[in-house]
């Protein structure tokens, strides 16, 4: 679950060190930047998934949500979360980074929407060749990168942000720590503390008008490190999950791709409204079960616009004097989407086998 690899701060002290070139070239990168697929502009659809990392709601709190909780001094309180991961409830703890919002003052924001897309996006110029990294030695991942090309990659993708903005979005994610915490042992409390992006170098504001290409590195999670490690990445969609317009939609996209593995025309997929309730955590904040149902089912019907999936089946489980208690989705893929699952399930193994 949360193993050694994670844990063990040893491998975690000397990450500051110049990265040296031999990280980015090396087995276990090579596999995270290899796709099975047919043709360079297949390739510039897919990016890698995360199977524990990608299932931890840690971006389910809008920037409108946030500021209500802030107390008058721009405070927030840390966020926990429980969710379920294969079976295990997991807890995790948010601290929010604190920086100067535009009037200059110094405002507390968690990680939302916006540091989602960033944070994807890093991980897709990290697919590229010489711009991807992973050092066995000190246990650490990351992704060479300037502005520029961020940038652009968000825009290719529909999400223009400005220099400012993606600035922001880097600080927020630099600043913000993240614990999650296993309770299922018997003995002793796993956990897993560290930043979103554990390092992050880069230049000052003034001097990217100067040149916008001056390069940027960041290190991704120790979770990322982990998966790219042990091999686990798992190709996926990239340019679909991009293309939602809702994060909720993404979510749903990210956790099928996880979890739909054997996915076909012949084998549907079931999830219910409770079970992503308390694992996305992004359906909390509606008064009303009702509007937090209807919006998990316009969230689906862009799943099915997206064309992951072919057609939902909606089944309202009911109690006593007709109460509402849950609601069952099951989900027939798209042919297009099973395929893509099928090639994810071969590089897979293909990787394992090497």
């Amino acid at each position: 679950m949360i193993n050694e690899n994670i844990t063990n701060n040893k491998k975690l002290i000397k990450h500051s060190k110049i990265v040296p070139q031999s990280a980015f070239k090396n087995k276990q990168i090579d596999i995270f930047q290899t796709f099975l697929c047919n043709g360079v502009d297949e390739r510039g659809e897919l990016s890698n998934a995360l199977d524990l990392w990608d299932s931890i709601p840690r971006y389910s709190v809008s920037r409108q949500a946030m500021q209500k909780m802030r107390t008058t001094e721009n405070f927030l309180e840390v966020l926990e979360v429980t969710f379920s991961y294969r079976g295990r409830l997991l807890t995790i703890l948010i601290y929010p980074a604190r920086i100067k919002d535009k009037s200059d003052k110094w405002v507390n924001f968690y990680p939302s929407a916006r540091e989602e897309l960033i944070e994807q996006a890093l991980r897709k110029i990290a697919s590229e060749q010489n711009l991807g990294f992973f050092d066995k030695p000190t246990f650490r991942s990351g992704v060479r990168f300037s502005l520029y090309m961020l940038r652009k990659e968000l825009e290719s993708q529909g999400h223009s942000l400005r220099y400012i903005e993606i600035i922001e979005g880097l600080d927020i994610l630099s600043l913000s720590n993240i614990e999650i915490i296993d309770k299922s042992g018997e003995k002793c409390l796993l956990f897993a503390r560290s930043p979103f992006l554990p390092t992050l170098l880069g230049v000052k504001r003034a001097d990217l008008q100067v040149d916008p290409n001056a390069k940027w590195l960041a290190q991704f999670h120790p979770l990322v490190t982990q998966s790219i490690d042990e091999l686990t990445a798992r190709q996926f969609n990239y340019k679909r999950l991009m293309n939602c317009r809702t994060q909720l939609a993404r979510w749903l996209i990210n956790q099928l791709v996880l979890k739909y593995t054997a996915a076909s025309i012949a084998n549907t997929f079931e999830m219910r409204y409770s079970t992503i309730k308390r694992n996305s955590a992004m359906l909390n904040g509606y008064k009303r079960e009702r509007s937090a149902i209807e919006a998990l089912d316009a969230a689906w019907e862009e799943v099915k616009e997206q064309k992951t999936v072919s057609l939902i089946k909606k089944n309202e489980q009911r109690g006593l004097r007709g109460k509402l208690e849950d609601v069952i989705y099951t989900i027939y893929p798209s042919r297009k989407f099973a395929m893509e699952q099928k090639a994810a399930n071969r590089r897979r193994i293909d990787a394992q086998a090497t």
